[in-house]
C-alpha cells in the first residue's frame, strides 16, 4: 500500500490532448465549412492585433538591436573575425546544434524538481540561445563579406554600396539565389522578425525542421547530409539573397544622403510589413481556394513581397542606430545594444527569434494557412497557462479521490464529468457553426 501512494499522479495521457484537438477542430471546421468570411471572435481579433503591434514596435526593434550590436563589435574587432573562419566557424556551429537537436531536445523531458536544477537547466537553454546567436550572426557577417569579394560590391566610407561595374554581377546572383530557393521550396525561410517570433519554450528550445525531414532512426548518414544541406546550402543562398537585397537598396533609396536613405527604409519597410498583414485574409481566401502549382506561386509571390518589406525594416532600424545612438563612440554603442536588447528579450521570453535555425517548406501548410504569419505571442502564453490550470486541477482532484479511497470512503470526482461536458459543448459549438453555415449557404 505504501508503494502505491507514492506513485506520481497524473492525468490520463488521452484526455487533456482531446480537449485542445477539439479546440483546433473548432476553428478547422469554421475555416473549412464556410463560403463565406470568417466571424472572429472580438477577443481573438484583439489578441491578434496586440501580438502584431508587440512584434511590430517592440521585439523586431530588439532582435535588430542585438544582430547589429554584435555585428559591429566584430567589425571592431575583426582581426578576431575574420571573414572565411567567421563564416566557415559559425556554420559549423550551427551544424552541430542541427545534429545534436534530438538529443538536446531529450534532455528537457526529464521532469526537474529542485529549484536550483531548474536554475541550472534555464540557465544552460539560455546559453546555447546566446552561442547559436553568435554562431548565426558569425555566419551571416562573414558571408556578407565573401558575397562583396567574390562579386566585387563597391562600399562607401559609411558602409552602404554604391553603384559599379559588378551592379549586373549582383543582380544576377540575387535573382539565381532568389530562384533556387524558389526551386526547392525554400523561399518562406528569408523572412524574420517582424514576420516571425519565437517564444523560449521547453517544446522548441532545441528542435527544428531540416529541409528534409530525415530523423537519425532512419539513417544517420542521410540525417547528417540533410543537416549540411540545410545549413550551409539553403542557409547560404538566403545569406545571398538577403545581402543583395540590402546592396539594391543602398544603390536605389536615396544613395546621395545616408540619414533619408535610413528613413526612407524604415518607412518602405513598416508600409510594406503593415501592407502583408492587411492583405494576409485575402491571401489566405484565395490560397484557400486553388491548389498545386497555383497556389505556390501565389504563396511566393506573397512571401517575396513580405521579405521586401523585412528587410527594408531591419536595413531601417539599423542604419538609424548608426546614426542617433552614440553615433561618436560605435564601440560603446554596440555593447549596449548588444546586452540591453538581448536581457530585454530573455524578459519577454521570446529570445530564439534571435536565431536563424530550420528550413520551412513553402505552401507546405494545408490550404490557405500557408500565408499566414506565425505571429503568436500572449496568445501562446495564455493558452500554455489555460492548459497548466487545467492539468493542475486533474491532479488535486485525483489526490483528494486517491485519498478518500485509501480512507475507504467512497468519493465521485468531478474531474471526468467536467471534461466530459467540457468536449460535449465543444460537439455542440461544432454543429451550431455547420448548421449556421448551411443555412446561410441555403
Amino acid at each position: 500500500m505504501e508503494n502505491e501512494c507514492q506513485k506520481p499522479l497524473q492525468p490520463k495521457p488521452s484526455v487533456l490532448p482531446k480537449i485542445f484537438r477539439m479546440s483546433e477542430k473548432i476553428d478547422e471546421i469554421k475555416e473549412q465549412n464556410s463560403l463565406l468570411p470568417i466571424t472572429v471572435e472580438p477577443k481573438k481579433q484583439m489578441m491578434s492585433l496586440m501580438d502584431t503591434l508587440l512584434t511590430l514596435f517592440i521585439v523586431s526593434p530588439l532582435i535588430v538591436g542585438h544582430w547589429r550590436g554584435t555585428w559591429d563589435l566584430m567589425d571592431i574587432y575583426t582581426s578576431a573575425f575574420p571573414a572565411w573562419e567567421s563564416f566557415l566557424f559559425g556554420g559549423a556551429l550551427h551544424l552541430s546544434f542541427a545534429i545534436m537537436r534530438d538529443g538536446l531536445q531529450d534532455l528537457i523531458k526529464f521532469k526537474i524538481e529542485t529549484l536550483p536544477k531548474t536554475i541550472l537547466a534555464y540557465s544552460l537553454r539560455r546559453l546555447y540561445t546566446y552561442l547559436f546567436a553568435a554562431a548565426c550572426i558569425m555566419n551571416w557577417r562573414g558571408g556578407w563579406i565573401i558575397f562583396d569579394e567574390w562579386f566585387g560590391t563597391e562600399l562607401l566610407q559609411d558602409g552602404r554600396a554604391k553603384a559599379g561595374k559588378s551592379l549586373p554581377i549582383i543582380v544576377g546572383v540575387f535573382i539565381v539565389s532568389l530562384v533556387i530557393l524558389a526551386v526547392l521550396r525554400s523561399l518562406r525561410n528569408t523572412l524574420a522578425a517582424p514576420f516571425v517570433i519565437g517564444l523560449d519554450t521547453k517544446s522548441t528550445a532545441f528542435d527544428f525542421p531540416t529541409r528534409y525531414r530525415i530523423s537519425m532512426e532512419e539513417k544517420t548518414s542521410l540525417y547528417i547530409l540533410d543537416c549540411l544541406f540545410s545549413v550551409f546550402i539553403i542557409g547560404t543562398l538566403v545569406v545571398f539573397v538577403w545581402r543583395g537585397a540590402w546592396v539594391l537598396m543602398d544603390i536605389y533609396l536615396f544613395p546621395e544622403n545616408e540619414v533619408w536613405s535610413a528613413w526612407g527604409s524604415l518607412v518602405l519597410g513598416y508600409a510594406a510589413v503593415a501592407l502583408a498583414f492587411l492583405m494576409q485574409p485575402a491571401m489566405r481566401w484565395i490560397c484557400d481556394r486553388i491548389r498545386g502549382a497555383a497556389r505556390l506561386i501565389v504563396a511566393d509571390i506573397f512571401l517575396f513581397f513580405s521579405f521586401m518589406g523585412t528587410v527594408n525594416v531591419w536595413r531601417g532600424i539599423w542604419n538609424l542606430l548608426n546614426l542617433y545612438f552614440i553615433p561618436d563612440n560605435l564601440e560603446l554603442s554596440s555593447w549596449i545594444t548588444h546586452w540591453a536588447c538581448l536581457i530585454l528579450l530573455v524578459l519577454l521570453k521570446c529570445s530564439n527569434t534571435l536565431l536563424v535555425r530550420g528550413v520551412y517548406i513553402d505552401a507546405e501548410e494545408p490550404a490557405g494557412k500557408c500565408v499566414v504569419f506565425p505571429i503568436y505571442y500572449l496568445r501562446l502564453i495564455f493558452q500554455h497557462e489555460r492548459a497548466k490550470k487545467i492539468t493542475r486541477k486533474f491532479q488535486l482532484e485525483a489526490m483528494a479521490r486517491r485519498k478518500l479511497e485509501l480512507e475507504g470512503i467512497k468519493s465521485t470526482c468531478t474531474c471526468g464529468a467536467e471534461i466530459k461536458n467540457h468536449v460535449i459543448n465543444m460537439n455542440k459549438e461544432i454543429s451550431q457553426i455547420v448548421e449556421q453555415n448551411h443555412q446561410q449557404e441555403v
